[in-house]
């Protein structure tokens, strides 16, 4: 089956994988989805003898159909290697009969290594397949983790540049620093003076701005993104949601087919999102469970169908989940619209100028795949605690958000369906809250002071990522103003 690409917002042009790869956003403004969905085609239990690498081949595989096949195995061979700490790459941790998937064993200890590890190998690859000639330039906002998974994602990778736009007061100290000290040639980052969301809206306007991208285009340069509205990043993170079900299955916690529910703390809605598509492709998924913070924004919305930013954007513990316009929800609206693009342009629309929509009453019975509630900050901390006091495990605020949500949709629903519980960063990536939780009897220490404390309390051994954070050296200090973004651009291009 021969999958192309078409745009949300109804552009008329059908594209390859490798277009959509590299565009990241469609001419209109809109994100690329599937002309039609592959389904997984061979029974489950002929997949338990497949490592990650294999379970990601057969399903990027059916996504990416101009890809050759050696071409495909090298970029997943390149993603997937010992730069992940476990061999499992994202094993599956059961404590007290809840499944926690670890996605944190990559370079930069955040979920969004599983898929920003390939992605620089798909863009070359796309290049190659289109035979583009251009130099690419990666223009990604950043709500903590994205930031730094792409900025290492790309180092020096030939004939790109990447430029991370991220809110200055938006992310944790330690998040802040793995992206200022990121070494490369062709790494750019700038923190600005607004939030995530800011960010994100510079960024899409600057990939909309037609007469901007022209006089790029003549200096020999083409904009391509890193964040999850991309495709290309997308699709690996349906992978690790089948793997995992592989894991239950081979370890006899679940039966073939029996159904599994999921439970993921999201802010822009992508990781939950590959969740989905992967339901869509035919894996047993019963309820999808949307965690959020206290920026609430996903959880009204799945419960009343109305989405309305207007209201106060909270700096939380969570930062990654700081988040009011959800990109990747546009891709859901396509689907429960019946793939109606003039709908999902007015929302779109109605959006951008009125700062609220709500869907109508066929698409809110769509949203029954999915359950959504919140946890607010002294809940995210608390349930730390807990977890670790009844299990002796360490998970971070946003695992820990993920975990007090489906606590709560426990107690409502009282469905005993096996559980997996996305894990999505690292607990040394927060290690001020994380101690805080656990034990806030300390004087005042510098964040390396607490990441031994927390290496202490939770006897596992700092991670070598951050280990070697304490000596790097600072390499990127810009700052601007939200409204400046595409001149910060202009400045580093030299055009």
């Amino acid at each position: 089956m021969n999958i192309l690409y078409k745009s949300t917002r109804g552009d008329s042009s059908r594209v390859t994988s490798s277009n959509a790869i590299l565009k990241g956003l469609a001419k209109d403004g809109g994100l690329y989805v599937p002309t039609q969905f592959p389904y997984i085609d061979i029974p489950f239990k002929d997949m338990i003898p497949m490592d990650y690498k294999e379970i990601a081949f057969y399903i990027i595989n059916k996504f990416f159909t101009d890809f050759d096949d050696s071409t495909l195995k090298n970029c997943i061979d390149n993603a997937y290697d010992d730069k992940f700490s476990s061999n499992l790459i994202a094993p599956l941790k059961n404590i007290d009969d809840n499944y926690f998937l670890e996605l944190y064993h990559g370079p930069t200890l955040a979920f969004k290594d599983m898929a920003l590890s390939i992605l620089p190998h798909l863009l070359k690859a796309s290049c190659k397949n289109l035979n583009i000639q251009k130099e690419v330039v990666i223009l990604t906002a950043t709500s903590g983790d994205t930031g730094k998974a792409a900025l290492e994602g790309f180092n020096n990778v030939d004939k790109t540049k990447i430029i991370v736009f991220y809110p200055k007061k938006g992310v944790s100290t330690i998040q802040e620093k793995q992206m200022i000290t990121q070494d490369g040639k062709n790494t750019h980052v700038i923190g600005i003076d607004g939030n995530f969301d800011d960010a994100q809206r510079g960024v899409k306007e600057i990939f909309s701005d037609k007469e901007f991208n022209n006089i790029l285009s003549k200096q020999n340069y083409m904009l391509s993104s890193a964040n999850s509205i991309n495709i290309g990043r997308l699709v690996p993170q349906i992978v690790y949601y089948v793997n995992s079900y592989i894991q239950l299955l081979k370890n006899e916690d679940i039966k073939e087919n029996e159904k599994i529910n999921i439970v993921v703390p999201t802010g822009n809605f992508g990781n939950i999102l590959a969740a989905f598509y992967a339901k869509k492709m035919g894996l047993p998924i019963n309820k999808l469970i949307c965690a959020s913070n206290h920026n609430n924004v996903l959880c009204d919305f799945i419960n009343t169908g109305i989405y309305d930013v207007r209201r106060e954007f909270k700096l939380t513990s969570s930062p990654s989940m700081d988040i009011l316009v959800s990109s990747n929800l546009e891709r859901l609206l396509y689907e429960i619209s019946n793939s109606n693009p003039c709908l999902v342009k007015n929302l779109m629309e109605d959006l951008k100028v009125n700062g609220i929509y709500e869907i109508n009453e066929d698409m809110k019975n769509k949203l029954d795949d999915f359950y959504a509630d919140f946890a607010t900050e002294e809940e995210t901390l608390s349930t730390i605690k807990k977890v670790y006091n009844d299990f002796n495990y360490v998970i971070d605020t946003h695992t820990s958000v993920a975990y007090c949500v489906y606590q709560k949709y426990r107690q409502k629903t009282n469905d005993s369906t096996k559980t997996i519980i996305a894990s999505t960063a690292s607990p040394f990536k927060f290690p001020e809250s994380v101690i805080e939780s656990i034990d806030n009897n300390y004087d005042v220490l510098s964040d390396f002071q607490l990441i031994d404390k927390l290496s202490n309390i939770s006897n596992i051994e700092i991670p070598k990522p951050i280990k070697e954070l304490e000596s790097k050296r600072i390499i990127h200090c810009s700052i601007c103003k939200k409204d400046k973004m595409k001149s910060m651009i202009t400045n580093i291009l030299n055009v």
